[in-house]
């Protein structure tokens, strides 16, 4: 049997999937991920800031405009559309056999596909807030804003992305639920992740199932702990495993 084989095998015989994530599984959709070669870290040359640095919350206060001129033109994305990979999740949840897709995304691709239980650990573009006043303001009024920065229309106040940013603290409800749905999955699929972002790459650590799949196109240190290892493209590889199991019903 071949590796998607046997993935197709396990996860007909498997009843509680979870998913865990990264930027990844969106490289197919057009998005960039942060650290490979092609990625947004090893790109951003042009500014005097890093890219950790100007996406940290104490920059943020800082030098706002700067902020938002990154986030913009290199985070925001809004013509991608969900690939092979997002759509078979989306299947899978709807078919029972999906509990849960934990991931470290920010660009909402997953609920755009159709997934209802999605745990985002940072934070989301879709979401953006007041930090005056707390009023909710869409995407598109951030990027549709006159000024840079963009302001509540409300109160005046700065709005601010509801993504997590680096010295702010991830959610714990979310950290919980994510804790909760992989210790009870009897498959984990890991897809589109380096697993070096802490501390959301220590959530896998909690998976007590029977079979780990990690599908990442680079090494990890997960590799010697993943019972089956996939790298090519995980659109493509989850797609023809979206095809096998329509084929088999």
């Amino acid at each position: 049997m071949t590796k998607t084989e046997v993935l197709v095998s396990w996860i007909r015989n498997s009843h509680k999937i979870a998913f865990f994530g990264g930027a990844g599984i969106s490289t197919e959709s057009g998005i960039p991920d942060f650290r490979s070669a092609a990625g947004i870290y090893k790109k951003e040359k042009e500014s005097p800031y890093a890219p950790e640095e100007i996406l940290s919350r104490r920059f943020f206060g800082r030098h706002p405009e700067v902020f938002f001129d990154f986030y913009k033109s290199k985070m925001i994305h809004p013509q991608a559309r969900p690939n092979a990979a997002h759509h078979f999740l989306a299947q899978l949840e709807k078919d029972g056999k999906l509990n849960a897709i934990i991931t470290q995304n920010i660009d909402g691709l997953h609920e755009l596909a159709g997934n209802q239980n999605v745990l985002e650990l940072h934070g989301s573009i879709h979401r953006n807030f007041c930090m005056n006043c707390g009023q909710f303001h869409s995407l598109d009024e951030i990027m549709t804003s006159i000024e840079m920065v963009p302001k509540c229309l409300g109160c005046g106040g700065v709005v601010k992305p509801d993504v997590v940013l680096y010295g702010e603290n991830l959610n714990d409800q979310v950290i919980e639920d994510a804790v909760n749905a992989i210790r009870e999955a009897d498959l984990l699929l890991i897809g589109g992740t380096s697993l070096t972002v802490q501390p959301a790459a220590h959530l896998v650590t909690y998976f007590k199932g029977e079979r780990t799949v990690l599908l990442n196109a680079s090494t990890t240190s997960y590799d010697d702990r993943a019972d089956l290892h996939i790298t090519e493209p995980i659109g493509s590889v989850l797609g023809q495993v979206h095809k096998l199991l329509q084929g088999s019903n």
